[in-house]
């Protein structure tokens, strides 16, 4: 069963229970006449229900591999109901057509609701989530990358995914078919042909008749971990899953997109750059703006631009590491608001950068990395983002090799998918981050 079926039950059961609490919230409080009241609160309450849905989509509350008993899962919920809930309250308050100031009922309507999504979500992962379809896998293969796939399973269990059959040897195929209707199969994933391309493909032909879904392991590996395993793709792969030339519309209206709302920003924060110039030279010597040769698209160099975060004196200009000890007090905040990035919405006015897209990486570190690590230029086919796929995984990456390498795999699923829908979900998924002030 897919995972976007799984989220769609979640999304459903949040929609209702987001319904009854407000339905026990008027029984509440106006007794058996509550129905009478009920047309003047639902169109409104439409508007609460949207705000909550896109707060938990944003703060990844339909992340099927977090627990209800978790640390995380807890955190992420209180942070959206503090938001939820205040951006509910300036909604009523804001919005002078409304016919009702419902300070009594909005407090009850968070206190049931609060209630009603712990034992929704504690049913679901309790009652119907273990009773839903399995997925039952088998692998073909089990070399280095068959090991990695099993490790990319185990983090995320909400895949849906259970791996039942594995084929170490040639040998072991003529089984298949016997091991498929044995295990219920419902999908096969080829990591190894183990040099038999032709005798597999025949086997697996035969398997068509069980509706077996089949995966290539780079395929299937995207799918789960929503990267691109570089160590298993070749030149074939850039030319069968890049269709540069289909991207012309985005392209454009993304361009469009990325002006109006970068200057749209630029306009309105104009007024605290003073405020924030004063701030930064007074708990640091230095210039104001930070800029930096960065490389853009098809490998053309530009100057970023940025507040200055980090102290000038004995600075080496080395990569930022975590806790870093050249941040200042006042670059930290700024850092984990973001508003360090805002200069490079001038950046983004002249076409250099885009809002989403790969981070734009220094030239002299760039070289280095392509010697290192395959199809690393790639990156440079679209315009670098202030913000991208791989910045909302949840996961900090230095430009270290074996990091850089996973930045790449975000880098490609992004370069490979790219959509206004998922500039959307990145846009989203950012703004949770800073609000949640998880930047570094």
């Amino acid at each position: 069963m897919g995972l976007g079926f799984k989220k769609t039950i979640l999304f459903l059961g949040d929609l209702a229970f987001l319904h009854l609490a407000l339905v026990l919230t008027l029984a509440w409080r106006y007794k058996q006449s509550w129905s009478e009241h009920w047309p003047s609160h639902w169109p409104h309450f439409l508007v609460i229900f949207a705000i909550w849905l896109i707060i938990f989509y944003i703060n990844d509350l339909y992340n099927l591999n977090l627990k209800v008993s978790g640390r995380k899962f807890f955190r992420l919920f209180i942070n959206s109901v503090v938001l939820s809930s205040l951006l509910s309250i300036l909604y009523f308050y804001l919005n002078v057509q409304s016919s009702i100031a419902p300070r009594t009922n909005l407090a009850i309507f968070i206190a049931l609701f609060i209630v009603l999504f712990f034992v929704w979500r504690t049913l679901y992962h309790a009652l119907i989530h273990p009773f839903m379809p399995k997925n039952n896998l088998a692998i073909i293969g089990f070399e280095a990358r068959g090991q990695a796939l099993l490790k990319e399973l185990e983090k995320n269990p909400g895949a849906g995914y259970t791996t039942a059959l594995i084929f170490h040897t040639p040998e072991e195929m003529s089984q298949l078919a016997a091991s498929i209707q044995s295990k219920s199969i419902h999908a096969i994933v080829v990591v190894d042909d183990f040099g038999q391309s032709e005798k597999l493909r025949q086997v697996l032909f035969e398997c068509l008749s069980y509706q077996i879904t089949f995966f290539n392991y780079p395929d299937f590996y995207e799918l789960i971990t929503g990267k691109i395993p570089v160590e298993a793709i070749g030149p074939n792969w850039f030319l069968e899953n890049l269709r540069e030339g289909q991207k012309n519309y985005f392209n454009f209206l993304k361009r469009v997109a990325d002006f109006i709302l970068a200057l749209f920003v630029l306009l309105i924060s104009l007024p605290f750059w003073p405020l924030i110039a004063l701030a930064t030279k007074l708990t640091s010597r230095g210039p104001v703006l930070f800029h930096q040769t960065r490389l853009g698209k098809n490998g053309l160099n530009f100057q970023i631009l940025k507040f200055r975060t980090m102290r000038v004196n004995n600075n080496d200009a080395a990569p930022t590491t975590e806790n870093d000890t050249r941040v200042t007090g006042f670059g930290s905040f700024l850092r984990k608001t973001r508003i360090d990035e805002i200069p490079q919405t001038i950046n983004i006015l002249r076409g250099e950068m885009s809002f989403i897209g790969p981070r734009p990486e220094r030239p002299e570190i760039a070289t280095e990395l392509e010697k290192q690590i395959p199809f690393y230029k790639t990156r440079l086919l679209i315009k670098p983002g202030l913000s991208g796929w791989d910045q909302i995984s949840g996961e900090y990456h230095s430009p270290s090799l074996a990091d850089s390498l996973v930045k790449l795999q975000y880098d490609l699923y992004y370069l490979k998918q790219r959509s206004l829908y998922l500039d959307l979900t990145i846009a989203l998924k950012t703004i949770a981050t800073v609000m949640g002030r998880l930047g570094r």
